[in-house]
């Protein structure tokens, strides 16, 4: 009997925006099941650009893909209006549920990709498109919503040649945070390749709305991040409780490293190892 390995070349292509997120690291996972994998990653000018792109390649590496592509749509920076693509605006300390489309929202954004995996998908012969959007448990950005996916399979279907066939697939779209957690898991999804934070490249604050949204599923799931965080949301609310006076604080932050915590020192060894790799990218 022929094996699934012996079959693989018979599972229809795919198209799978690959952000280097765990979201579309778990989704690429699931399309993975039942078809052959062309990887396709776009850098718009977000901050943690160049992170992203490592953690595109590790996963893409992980996942077999056959093809990968990446491009860059610099046009949503120079467009503006979001935190991740404007660095004269921060990145906000939000709380997920906060009321609101947060300033990290980039206008328009999965149109800009869809649009580019359907072009790819087209050329290649691509049966379907998958994408990694979460409606449930999202920050809540209108273009991750069911609503939007149905519209845009629509265009596919008239703006393609007659006989163009490719679905969208959004297989964690109705899953919140955790079980996308449990089920990445399951599949072995190597989620220390992956990257959520919207602040930095080298250690993930734990501050901002994605890192947050990422530390509650996985608490939520019962499992442990294998990324290191500046800070998590409990340490946060552990700090504030128990505030020391100003002189202390600055004295601590100030001393030597043999008085530092073995999770500080392991830390400062994570974000200088990490520093110099990306050094080394931004050269490449």
């Amino acid at each position: 009997m022929t094996g699934p390995a012996e079959r693989s070349s018979d599972r229809p292509l795919a198209v799978v925006l690959l952000s280097g997120g765990m979201d579309s690291a778990v989704a690429a996972a699931l399309v993975a099941r039942d078809h052959r994998l062309a990887c396709l990653h776009v850098t718009y000018g977000q901050r943690t650009a160049n992170r992203e792109r490592v953690c595109f390649g590790a996963v893409a590496h992980h996942l077999g893909a056959e093809a990968r592509l990446v491009i860059n749509v610099e046009h949503l920076a120079r467009i503006g209006g979001s935190a991740l693509t404007d660095p004269a605006i921060p990145v906000p300390d939000t709380a997920p549920g906060a009321s609101g489309i947060p300033i990290t929202y980039v206008p328009f954004r999965n149109a800009h990709l869809l649009s580019a995996a359907v072009s790819w998908a087209e050329v290649l012969g691509a049966k379907a498109v998958g994408i990694g959007a979460v409606e449930e448990d999202s920050s809540g950005y209108p273009d991750c919503r069911k609503v939007f996916y149905e519209a845009f399979a629509r265009a596919v279907e008239q703006g393609t040649r007659p006989e163009t066939r490719i679905r969208i697939l959004t297989p964690v779209i109705d899953l919140s945070k955790a079980a996308i957690v449990r089920r990445g898991h399951e599949l072995g999804v190597p989620f220390h390749l992956t990257w959520s934070c919207y602040r930095n490249e080298s250690l993930a604050c734990g501050r901002c709305d994605s890192c947050r949204l990422r530390l509650a599923g996985f608490a939520s799931a019962g499992l442990e991040d294998p990324l290191a965080y500046e800070t998590r949301p409990e340490q946060v609310a552990v700090e504030r409780r128990t505030a020391k006076p100003v002189a202390r604080s600055v004295e601590t932050a100030t001393a030597p490293a043999a008085a530092r915590t073995p999770a500080a020192s392991r830390r400062a060894r994570i974000v200088g190892r990490l520093e110099s790799f990306l050094k080394q990218v931004r050269r490449a």
